[in-house]
């Protein structure tokens, strides 16, 4: 029987086919009704917070199609693009933006990277640096709100999501602050650095961009003025991109938003279907006691703490190079949670370093999502962006570590707004 699954995962069926299987036969393994993977399938439909997915989604395929990475580039180097590296910076900036609101890595490379990159060899930037900083920026952002990985950890460990959007906050800005400080030290060897912007030209900018400015407002003020729940919050944030970008800016037409919804969906659809063979899975090894046996073979070897976050960590990069983000946190959450608890790690804290390590993951050889991608779009040999990465990588990595053990850095804005 497990032949089977392992047949079909070699012959390349989709995820959700070889998770449901190996639930079903994992089930009637053990002499239980198959009827029970369905009811555990079922319990999802009952989520609350899933209905913020596609909500989210939908509003981060609208901000893609529309002209929101220029207007957002053209805001960033109005303000920033004087400094040293200003235009790496910004690019870090956007890129981050971008792939909060979209959730998607790739998006943000095909997008946001097709502008930046001819913009950073215009400006005399090396072609290395700007091939590693468009890479390894593309998964940039899913720390923040309101990320759709974030909320897809909240949804399988059931931890609470708007704690979750408040966590990611500080590590994220200290993964930014590392990577614009090596930007600026590579900005000044780079002769070309533009004028400050005029008063008369920042204010030109800004009125461009007004309508989108207030879009983390409508997000955190709103969850955490106790205005939105985050499912209101999400549906409130689809209206807003929708009547922005479709009546205001026009960008995309009425004629275009069917493809859109469909296109959103499609990737929604995704997630939840192999989210719902999913649950059914952990279910079972939760039944059978599996993360507690496995804890007790661990407990053998690693008593401390710290000890296991750097192994979680260790594994957790090799997890994040080989599958997507989704993948990993449908499989890989629910088996580690009971894991980690059991070392009272926190579990908004390794909410923060789950996502830390799978984002690193993108850009990690051999075969990190980031690196094809980036392959593909700028025509470059996967090798040269190995190397092109490898600077990126090891301020990420400085971060990690910083993120893993001083959990202060993703609990502190939770306990002074939520728990304090």
């Amino acid at each position: 029987m497990k032949f089977i699954v392992f047949a079909l995962a070699l012959l390349g069926s989709p995820l959700f086919v070889v998770i449901a299987a190996l639930a079903l036969i994992s089930f009637y393994g053990v002499g239980i009704d198959l009827s029970a993977v369905v009811i555990e399938m079922s319990r999802l439909a009952d989520t609350p917070l899933l209905l913020s997915l596609p909500l989210f989604i939908f509003a981060g395929s609208l901000l893609s199609e529309s002209n929101t990475p220029q207007r957002l580039l053209k805001l960033s180097q109005g303000f920033l693009g004087w400094l040293p590296g200003g235009l790496a910076v910004v690019s870090l900036l956007v890129c981050a933006i971008f792939t909060a609101f979209t959730g998607a890595s790739g998006v943000t490379i095909f997008a946001v990277g097709g502008i930046l990159f001819p913009a950073l060899l215009k400006d005399n930037y090396p072609e290395r640096f700007s091939l590693g900083l468009i890479t390894s920026s593309g998964s940039l952002g899913l720390l923040f709100p309101p990320s759709l990985p974030l909320i897809l950890y909240g949804v399988i460990s059931g931890a609470r999501i708007d704690q979750l959007f408040l966590a990611g906050i500080l590590p994220g800005l200290i993964m930014l602050l590392l990577l614009a400080g090596y930007c600026i030290r590579q900005g000044r060897e780079v002769k070309k650095t533009p004028a400050p912007a005029s008063r008369r030209e920042l204010v030109a900018i800004l009125r461009e961009v007004v309508w989108e400015l207030p879009l983390p407002i409508v997000v955190l003020g709103g969850i955490y003025g106790g205005f939105l729940v985050v499912g209101e919050a999400a549906a409130v944030t689809a209206l807003y991109v929708l009547v922005v970008e479709v009546f205001i800016y026009k960008d995309i037409s009425l004629k275009q938003l069917p493809k859109i919804m469909v296109q959103s969906m499609v990737l929604f659809g995704g997630i939840l279907v192999v989210l719902a063979a999913s649950m059914a899975s952990t279910n079972f090894l939760i039944d059978q006691e599996v993360p507690q046996r496995l804890f007790e073979w661990i407990r053998e070897y690693i008593t401390n703490k710290y000890t296991f976050l750097m192994v979680l960590n260790i594994f957790l990069l090799l997890v994040g190079a080989l599958l997507d983000i989704f993948s990993a946190l449908v499989l890989v959450v629910p088996l580690i949670v009971p894991i980690a608890q059991a070392y009272d790690v926190d579990l908004i804290h390794l909410g923060i370093i789950f996502l830390t390590n799978l984002q690193i993951g993108y850009c990690t050889p051999p075969v990190g999502l980031n690196l094809f991608l980036a392959s593909y779009r700028f025509e470059r040999p996967i090798a040269e962006l190995y190397r092109a990465t490898l600077p990126f990588v090891g301020l990420l990595l400085i971060t990690l570590l910083i993120i893993t053990y001083f959990p202060l850095l993703s609990l502190f804005l939770v306990e002074l707004f939520i728990t304090g």
